[in-house]
Order: C-alpha cells, then sequence, then structure tokens
C-alpha cells in the first residue's frame, strides 16, 4: 500500500498527517487524491461507504490546490448535517495547522447568524455549510461564491434524501461555469445522477468496494422481544455488557427523549439528541458523548447523520428503519477506522421479514441473540464487581481504620468473606433500579412462522394468535373485548393472552387445543349489526368466513369518555 507522501500532496501537507498519526491512505483516499491533484480542473465522482475516509480524500488535495496569495472564497463544502459540517470543518481546520493564511469557517443553522457573518468578514478560502444557512448567507451578502473554484458536495445521498435538492441547485448558480463540481456519496440514486448530468463534464469516476454493500468489520445481529419489553431487554444488554458505547435509534423525537429520560431515571449514563434541542445543546450533548461521559446516545436518525466518532462498539436499533439507506447509515456508525462493531435491532415477533430483507439486500447474514435472563445478568454483574475490588486501590488509611473493625470480623476466614460480602451484593442487585428482578425472567420470543396446521403465529409459549374484526371502532377497550370473549366462548379470562385492541380489529393469543374451537363459538353472534369473525392470524389479511346465519346474538360497545369514566368499571357487551 501507498503512503500519503506518494499520492503527490505537499511536504507541508505530508509533515501535518503525520503529526497526526495519519500513516496509510484508505482505499478511496489512495484512488481519489492523485487524480484530484492531476487533473485540475475536474470534475470529479467518489463513491464510497460512510466511515472510509472521504472527508480527506476530498480535504487533503482542496488545501493543496489553494492558492494562499488569494484571500477570496475559492471551495465551498456543502453537507447535510450541521454536525457533520463540523465535524468536516475541524478535520480541515487540524490539516492546515502550519498554515497561518488559509482559513476555513464552518456555517450552519440553529445558531445567530451575526457571529458567522463577522467570521466571513475575515480572509476565508474553504467554507463549510449546510446548504440552508448559506443561502441566507448568500443573500445577505455575507459570502461571495463568485470566486469559487472547488464546489463538494459532502454525503450528497444524504443531502437530497433530506429535502436539499432545490437548495443545491440554487447554490450551484452562484458559481461560475468554469468551477470544479466534486461529489462524494455512498450510493448513487437517480437524483444524483441528475446533477451529474446537468451540472458535470466528463466527470472522473472512483469507486471503492461499491459491489460490497455492507461493511465487514460489522456483526448485524437481532434480538426479538416484545415491543414493550423492548426497553427492559436494551437495559439487559446495557447490564451485561458495561464496556459497551454506542447510538441507540429512534423513529421519533418525542420516542427519543422519553427513552433518554426513562434510562437516565433508572441510573444509566445515557443522553438524547433530536432536533428539539437548541444548537447549543446538540453541541454539548456531542461534546459529552466524545468525552465518553455517557454509555449510550439516543438520537433519531436525521439528528444522528453526521457523527463521527471511531471507537462505537454497538449501533441499537429500537426499531428497524424502513430505507435500506437510513439501516446502512446507522450501522455505519460503528465498525470504523479498523475496529470491529455490533449492529444490534430489536424486533417484535411479526417483523422477521424485516430481517430477511435486510439480508437479501445488503448481502449479510444476521445473527439470532438471546435477551440476557436474570442468571446472565446477576453472574454479570458479580464478576463486574469483584473486577472493580481487584482494581481498587488500598487507601492508607484503611490501616488506621482497621484496628476499629470489629473483633469478630477480623477472625472470619477468606471463604466467609467472601460470602458475606457476595450475599450483601446480592442483595443489593435484587433491588437494583428497583426494576431489573421484578420483570419476567425471559423476555426472549420466537418469530412468528407458518405452521402446518394452518399458517397460524405461534408465541414462545406455543399459544397461536387469533384476529376478530371488533376494534376500538365499535367503542371496545380492552377489557370489554375480554369481557365479550369469555362471554361467548365460556373460556376462563386467563385463556386470552397479550389482547391487543387495533382501530378496526383486534388480536388475542390463545392455546392450540381451545383454538380449535373457538371460531365456531363465534358463528351467529353479530355485533352492531355485523358478523364476527374469528380466524387464526396467518401474517396476512384476515380470510372471509361464509355469511353467518342465524344471528340470534348481538352484542354492542358503547364509545365513552374514558377520561371522565376512568374511574367507573369496564362496561360489558350486553345481549340484547
Amino acid at each position: 500500500m501507498s503512503n500519503f507522501k506518494s499520492l503527490g500532496l505537499s511536504p507541508k501537507l505530508c509533515e501535518v498527517l503525520d503529526q497526526l498519526g495519519f500513516e496509510q491512505p484508505t482505499p478511496i483516499q489512495e484512488q481519489a487524491i492523485p487524480q484530484l491533484l492531476s487533473n485540475n480542473p475536474t470534475d470529479f465522482i467518489g463513491l464510497a461507504q460512510t466511515g472510509t475516509g472521504k472527508t480527506a480524500a476530498f480535504g487533503l488535495p482542496l488545501i493543496d490546490l489553494i492558492d494562499l496569495e488569494d484571500d477570496s472564497t475559492q471551495a465551498i463544502v456543502m453537507a447535510p448535517t450541521r454536525e457533520l459540517g463540523q465535524q468536516t470543518a475541524k478535520q480541515l481546520q487540524s490539516f492546515v495547522a502550519n498554515q497561518r493564511k488559509l482559513n476555513v469557517e464552518v456555517v450552519y443553522g440553529g445558531v445567530d447568524i451575526s457571529k458567522q457573518i463577522r467570521a466571513l468578514k475575515k480572509p476565508v478560502q474553504i467554507v463549510v455549510a449546510t446548504p440552508g444557512r448559506l443561502i441566507d448567507l448568500i443573500e445577505r451578502r455575507a459570502v461571495s461564491l463568485d470566486a469559487v473554484r472547488y464546489v463538494v458536495l459532502d454525503e450528497a445521498d444524504e443531502m437530497l434524501n433530506m429535502g436539499f435538492k432545490e437548495d443545491i441547485d440554487r447554490i450551484i448558480s452562484y458559481t461560475q461555469d468554469d468551477r470544479s463540481i466534486w461529489l462524494f456519496s455512498a450510493t448513487m440514486p437517480q437524483e444524483i445522477r441528475r446533477i451529474v448530468d446537468k451540472y458535470m463534464n466528463t466527470p472522473i469516476e472512483v469507486a471503492v468496494n461499491t459491489h460490497q454493500k455492507s461493511n465487514l468489520d460489522i456483526a448485524h445481529q437481532y434480538a426479538i422481544t416484545k415491543t414493550a419489553n423492548k426497553l427492559a431487554a436494551i437495559r439487559r444488554f446495557l447490564d451485561i455488557q458495561p464496556d459497551m458505547r454506542g447510538i441507540m435509534f429512534c423513529r421519533t423525537k418525542r420516542e427519543t427523549q422519553e427513552f433518554a429520560d426513562a434510562f437516565s431515571n433508572m441510573g444509566y449514563g445515557v443522553e438524547a439528541l433530536h432536533g428539539d434541542l437548541s444548537q447549543g445543546q446538540r453541541d454539548a450533548v456531542m461534546k459529552r458523548f466524545k468525552a465518553r461521559s455517557m454509555q449510550l446516545l439516543i438520537a433519531t436518525d436525521v439528528a444522528a447523520r453526521g457523527i463521527d466518532v471511531n471507537d462505537l462498539t454497538h449501533v441499537i436499533h429500537h426499531s428497524l428503519p424502513d430505507q435500506l439507506e437510513s439501516y446502512t447509515h446507522r450501522s455505519g456508525r460503528t465498525g470504523r477506522a479498523g475496529r470491529k462493531g455490533i449492529s444490534l435491532a430489536f424486533i417484535n415477533p411479526r417483523e422477521g421479514r424485516k430481517i430477511k430483507e435486510l439480508e437479501n439486500k445488503l448481502g449479510v447474514k444476521f445473527e439470532l441473540v438471546e435477551v440476557p435472563n436474570k442468571n446472565d445478568l446477576k453472574y454479570s454483574r458479580i464478576n463486574h464487581w469483584a473486577n472493580l475490588i481487584l482494581k481498587t486501590k488500598v487507601d492508607e488509611e484503611v490501616n488506621d481504620l482497621m484496628a476499629h473493625l470489629n473483633e469478630d470480623l477480623l477472625g472470619l476466614s477468606k471463604n466467609d468473606l467472601l460470602k458475606r460480602l457476595l450475599s450483601l451484593q446480592l442483595d443489593h442487585l435484587a433491588v437494583d433500579n428497583g426494576t431489573n428482578f421484578d420483570e419476567p425472567d425471559d423476555l426472549n420470543e420466537v418469530q412468528g412462522k407458518r405452521e402446518d396446521r394452518g399458517g397460524a403465529v405461534v408465541n414462545r409459549d406455543g399459544s397461536q394468535r387469533f384476529f376478530i374484526n371488533v376494534g376500538d371502532i365499535d367503542g371496545a377497550t380492552k377489557a370489554d373485548l375480554v369481557h365479550f370473549l369469555v362471554d361467548v366462548s365460556g373460556y376462563d379470562k386467563g385463556a386470552f393472552k397479550e389482547v391487543e385492541v387495533k382501530k378496526n380489529c383486534s388480536f388475542f393469543y390463545l392455546d392450540p387445543v381451545l383454538g380449535k374451537d373457538i371460531s365456531s363459538k363465534f358463528r351467529g353472534i353479530s355485533v352492531n349489526g355485523r358478523a364476527i369473525r374469528v380466524n387464526e392470524d396467518t401474517d396476512g389479511p384476515p380470510r372471509d368466513s361464509k355469511k353467518q346465519k342465524n344471528r340470534n346474538r348481538e352484542f354492542g360497545f358503547e364509545k365513552r369518555n374514558r377520561r371522565k369514566e376512568r374511574a367507573r368499571p369496564p362496561r360489558k357487551g350486553r345481549r340484547r
């Protein structure tokens, strides 16, 4: 493999790289840097996965191509998020540490624009910017793109996914026709091809491992548990792996904050990162995260784009994203810079198809892992406690305190003393956070699957899932529905497990023996004039049953103001 000097970079820049600890270029750097230096001016496309060193791939040749005698803005680097913009600027600034005449500034939304305007009044050759804030500054005449020779689109696919297409078009329109456009991206969707066709002239294209859709340093895992148990399951993984450090992704800002609050209240080192935080708050969170003051950062997809931390052990998906690209960007937060990492997804029993889709599209194999049980947690915590004892330095004051100990304690054998200390620790574990040992021992579930007996979705305990066409639209609560099921079937209340009331239907689990007759028990039953169907749930649309005859039992549910009648007992469906 070549070194940075052989790529054609200036001796001054190579000296800085040595000081920063850059030893060998990554594949995208090795291929991109010589092309950009030797073919100036040129349009360029660099395709490589997240975490492969794309910033240095464009940043290093850009620095060497800047005219130090010209104080005007010669290059703009567009980034999709404030965090990525900050990180890109920070890295570029580290590269020019020994070049006083070359200045790099970063501008982004969410902070006082007047400070950025003042910063741009001094000579700034390279401006790193988010598209929206750059347009604001152009319109205020705080920055001119007339002398720009290089336009860099960093994480171009992400910018388009976030809706910056019109902004990019507008910004490029402010530049001269003879400028060079350097486009770096992990993927090449159609919208990027549109930019290529519209603005670029016979660009040089470099692609590194684009056939390899997944980072080989990332192990992909998943655990199956109920949605309601995901928080508890994730907590168990945190407990059993105290050295875990990573990012947990949630779908919404509200969800992100709620989980962060829940974990914090239980004593875990976590913080939230989402769009409702001010820029100052976001910067403070990231500073603490990089300083290793927390175990887990809980973030939305948008907020976490561009986070560049090389030593993360895990990426946790509380819920899988809908888009393949989002999963790739999420998991790419770990397994960086040659380090190994784990991408761990938590799914409910009905989401197995999502794992299969990811396997097929990414060309990787997901490993099913078990959620730790109570004994696993106990042994892990005891071992952690023992290691802390071994690492503890003996304070000199201890010698004086020894004389005041109960003589009976001093007379205990080593084994007796250890047993008593261990017993105390077990008592502590039993009440730790007031949660862990009040939960079910086993939080694992079995993936819903089609069985020979008719395709039923099967729970871990062997019970089958059933569908009933009664839901919230009928005014039924969970309690109402359970009473209704008991009344019609004659089964005990406890027979109906995990009852879920949806808008137009409901689901419940039932022992297969009881389930054989459940459909027939509801023949001739109607609710609000509608024939009731109870079928095995086959993870697909409910089967149409034969037209019901002899509708001699009519039930109804009344919608009520639940808030006002909260203290009243649930109302059964009444026979008419």
